[in-house]
């Protein structure tokens, strides 16, 4: 019998995220495992008028790319996925690895030098989406393999992931729900508003970064679901001090714990890590703009408390904030160019939040 949440989430992504309107092409990002949502999905785009095209991927793909492919064949840039991103009016990501270790062990060169090229699909994405001229939606379908990673069962993560989303609740019409969400992360953003420099310090971090003129935005289901955040990107050239995350830093299904980066001028001048330092600085010298600070965001979902080893719903956590290494969103008035963007998080409790000096978060919660 049909997961009523798998329609559901599919209705919710059309008609509230990405606002799939007649005409729209919208291209479909998947792997085979998750084609119960790809096809809801691809329903409630042809009931919206719209003209679905669908992006599979195979699971090995990208490793077998990176292990055998040729320096051309790692500088090329995926065709259709390339023009897509170019021409079309919205894409739907939906996260959906069977193997979420994959690229575990492929060569740190090779991998970097392929997304390196990669990154420049998503500047299209950035500057398009900015501009108003692509709307795109990153969610995803509960896996074995992300269900391991969050050491879960398979039907606690499904669970969880519907929860999240608000689509679990026959009686909840989740529009309504983020709809919410943005009215009360508002306030937040409104706390920030004219407001240069910002002090950030607690048991693990003792920052200090300006957001002059920078436009924080709300994050409410519109970009990711499940969502809750509020960010910015810092002045580049402002951040100063040092951070320790307190949640391993996963990107590219690689895991780094225990990492402490410290800033000077903007730049991480210092970095550590107890786990695969290796790969840390491998990424932070992928190009030059992946030094510097790309995003400044606090997490405001309470209802994700645990940390699941994915980024789609650990950089949410209620309590926390997370910076991103690398590109930054143009629409916040940050100019930083990067192939990467790698979020890590920070528990906030027991920490507070300065705004020119005046308390506007402490213990988790903004003060507004």
């Amino acid at each position: 019998m049909p997961d009523p949440r798998i329609a559901k989430l599919a209705r919710l992504i059309v008609t509230y995220s990405t606002r799939i309107g007649k005409g729209d092409r919208v291209a479909i990002e998947a792997q085979p495992v998750a084609e119960p949502l790809v096809m809801a999905l691809y329903e409630s785009i042809l009931e919206a008028g719209g003209y679905p095209h669908t992006l599979i991927t195979l699971p090995a793909e990208e490793e077998m790319l990176v292990k055998k492919g040729s320096d051309d064949q790692l500088d090329f840039l995926p065709t259709f996925r390339t023009l897509a991103y170019e021409t079309f009016e919205s894409r739907i990501r939906i996260l959906s690895e069977s193997n979420t270790r994959s690229l575990s062990n492929v060569n740190l060169r090779r991998y970097g030098r392929h997304a390196l090229k990669l990154g420049k699909i998503l500047t299209i994405q950035v500057e398009r989406g900015s501009r108003g001229e692509f709307r795109w939606l990153t969610s995803l379908f509960p896996t074995e393999a992300y269900a391991q990673d969050a050491e879960m069962s398979l039907t606690e993560y499904q669970d969880f992931v519907y929860k999240a989303c608000h689509v679990d609740d026959p009686a909840i019409d989740p529009v309504d729900y983020w709809k919410g969400v943005k009215a009360e992360q508002q306030a937040a953003i409104e706390a920030f508003k004219g407001h240069d420099r910002l002090v950030v310090r607690g048991p693990n971090c003792e920052l200090k970064l300006s957001v002059k003129d920078r436009v924080f935005l709300n994050a409410c289901g519109e970009s990711n679901m499940p969502d809750g955040e509020v960010f910015s990107g810092p002045v580049e050239k402002s951040v100063e001090g040092w951070i320790r995350f307190t949640y391993p830093a996963v990107y590219q299904g690689r895991e780094v714990d225990g990492v402490e980066l410290r800033f000077r001028e903007g730049r991480v001048e210092h970095a550590s890590a107890s786990k695969d330092e290796a790969y840390l600085l491998e990424m932070l010298d992928s190009d030059p703009g992946a030094r510097y600070l790309g995003e400044f965001a606090v997490g405001t979902n309470f209802g994700i408390q645990r940390f699941t080893r994915n980024i789609l719903f650990d950089e949410k956590i209620g309590g926390s904030i997370h910076v991103a290494l690398g590109r930054g969103y143009p629409e916040t008035g940050n100019t930083n160019k990067s192939a990467i963007h790698w979020d890590m998080i920070c528990d906030m409790r027991g920490g507070e939040i300065l705004a020119d000096g005046t308390l506007i978060y402490k213990d988790g919660h903004f003060q507004v």
